[in-house]
């Protein structure tokens, strides 16, 4: 700054409030600092700028697993929104970890975020409330102090398996998602309730595993050796979905023609696999602008007129449920 300040011939104290845009600058004045700062090709120190200012233009994602394409969907849309806003994302994975999740809260403090969206089925609000800076919960709540940004889990699992039942089957199981996620408790409900009215609830029937592949698939597997009569499965998400797929055609299983599978989340995935997937969308990629604009809201001191945001799902019928 200081040889930029000599290029133009004038203050570090009115380079630094062209920098910073803060203060009055003459206009002229202003246009000999840019022109020295290009000719310098001069790059603030972003470090340096965030220990002075206390704000580094930055913000945390922390999801539970990369691995699912549900998750780098959701991302993309958060960081095109941030960077509208010349602000920068750090992703961490946290296996959904609480002590992964809490060390990850402690390092992006360290380093000045501005903010922080996090997907998280174990945090509680006296984990997170010394942190000074805004949070906002995506995907699932954790708590009503916090806000939050999801999506209507209960109604699409209804959607889900109203629809196996519409399409003839009879003995309709659920492989569901971990038991301690706040979604797949919901999911569970709304498939319990629609099996419950149609006269075709069985508790034998609901398997849980974990959100991933081949989780879904030892869990399809096992049901279906168990109980081969089964006509239809709703399955807690989309990669479950798929590895239920994998399970059915191990045994095999025709899908649609023997096993109708329907998934959750409607990642683009879906659409690969053969047969294509019948999955209850959400929409993704609103979830995650929507979120990221509330965060950066509260960050540049702006009210949010909504702490609970609960987007509609749709049903989108493919091939693993049309005979």
């Amino acid at each position: 700054m200081r040889d930029v300040a000599k290029r133009a011939g004038v203050s570090v104290a009115t380079v630094s409030r062209v920098l910073n845009d803060s203060g009055y600058v003459n206009e002229d004045t202003r246009k000999t600092v840019l022109a020295a700062i290009e000719e310098m090709n001069f790059k603030p120190n972003s470090v340096a700028r965030s220990l002075f200012k206390k704000q580094s233009k930055t913000i945390g994602l922390i999801v539970p697993d990369i691995n699912n394409p549900f998750f780098p969907q959701l991302a993309r849309a958060v960081e095109d929104v941030t960077s509208e806003s010349d602000f920068t994302v750090f992703l961490c994975n946290s296996d959904g970890k609480i002590d992964k999740e809490i060390r990850y809260f402690d390092m992006l403090q360290q380093k000045y975020v501005d903010g922080v969206l996090v997907v998280s089925n174990t945090l509680k609000p006296e984990h997170i409330s010394h942190y000074n800076f805004p949070i906002i919960a995506l995907d699932r709540p954790l708590d009503s102090t916090i806000p939050y940004v999801t999506c209507n889990n209960y109604e699409g699992a209804r959607k889900a398996t109203q629809h196996l039942i519409e399409c003839g089957c009879v003995k309709v199981a659920h492989i569901s998602g971990p038991e301690n996620i706040a979604n797949a408790k919901d999911r569970l409900k709304g498939y319990e309730d629609a099996v419950t009215e149609a006269g075709l609830y069985d508790k034998n029937l609901i398997f849980p595993a974990e959100y991933q592949i081949e989780s879904a698939k030892q869990a399809a597997f096992k049901l279906l050796t168990k109980y081969p009569d089964i006509d239809g499965i709703f399955a807690g998400n989309d990669v479950m979905a798929i590895g239920v797929i994998k399970a059915a055609e191990l045994l095999g299983y025709k899908v649609p023609e023997q096993l109708k599978v329907v998934g959750f989340d409607g990642i683009e995935f879906g659409d690969i696999i053969s047969p294509e997937l019948t999955t209850v969308s959400q929409p993704i990629y609103q979830m995650g602008s929507t979120a990221a604009s509330m965060l950066l809201d509260l960050i540049e001191g702006r009210p949010i007129h909504q702490k609970e945001t609960t987007f509609q799902v749709e049903l989108l019928v493919k091939r693993s449920t049309q005979t």
